[in-house]
């Protein structure tokens, strides 16, 4: 690439960044001018902690979930119930009556075709009273942060509850396991798809299951 073409592609890629910067954070943009030293400061402070957000929120959120899978493990080992490793060949269709196991996938139709995809789901429990044919019972580990990055992932549970109805009928049942900052906008939307929770500080709701 020439000197001139890496120019006018830099060119480009400068409009694209002004445009989507935002004017309460770079404020010297709609003026046209050059910002102050405090200006840039604050502008970089900003930018700074959202960085750190983005980096560390996910992080928080994969320590909280081991941490709830973790609670879950416990409080059903308490009762009684075996662990199956993921990784010897469990499959949610083949569990004894009392076991359980985490992150297993369970096969789903994808919407107007044929074909068969995987669902992963965190924590998978098939009641010490279930009988042959009975489907275990699963369960999501959710945690937020804050209300808003919740309202964007609502539809994800929504999408999964639908294929997994659509596959195995009504009788299935996927619930949430909630830590953090969930509102009515998050648990409307949720029952309205017919997806049940319980609150982590409230485990042993996990017994109106059938557990």
């Amino acid at each position: 690439m020439s000197r001139r073409e890496g120019d006018k592609d830099l060119e480009k890629i400068g409009k694209i960044i002004e445009k989507m910067a935002d004017p309460d954070v770079f404020v010297w943009l709609e003026r046209g001018d050059d910002p102050s030293d405090q200006e840039l400061y604050r502008a970089a402070t900003i930018v700074a902690d959202r960085l750190c957000g983005a980096v560390a929120n996910p992080i928080i959120r994969n320590a909280q979930e081991k941490r709830q899978l973790a609670a879950i493990g416990e409080w059903l080992t308490a009762l009684g119930y075996k662990n199956l490793p993921a990784g010897e060949g469990t499959k949610y269709d083949d569990m004894k009556p009392g076991t359980f196991s985490y992150r297993l996938n369970v096969p789903v139709e994808q919407d107007g075709t044929e074909k068969i995809v995987n669902i992963p789901v965190d924590a998978v429990v098939m009641p010490k009273t279930a009988k042959a044919g009975d489907l275990p019972l699963l369960i999501e580990a959710k945690s937020a942060g804050d209300f808003t990055n919740v309202n964007k992932r609502r539809k994800e549970e929504a999408a999964k509850m639908n294929l997994l109805r659509r596959t195995y009928g009504d009788d299935v049942r996927y619930i949430l396991f909630l830590c953090g900052y969930f509102d009515s906008g998050y648990l409307g939307y949720e029952a309205a798809e017919g997806i049940d929770w319980v609150r982590e500080h409230r485990i042993n709701d996990l017994g109106e299951f059938g557990l």
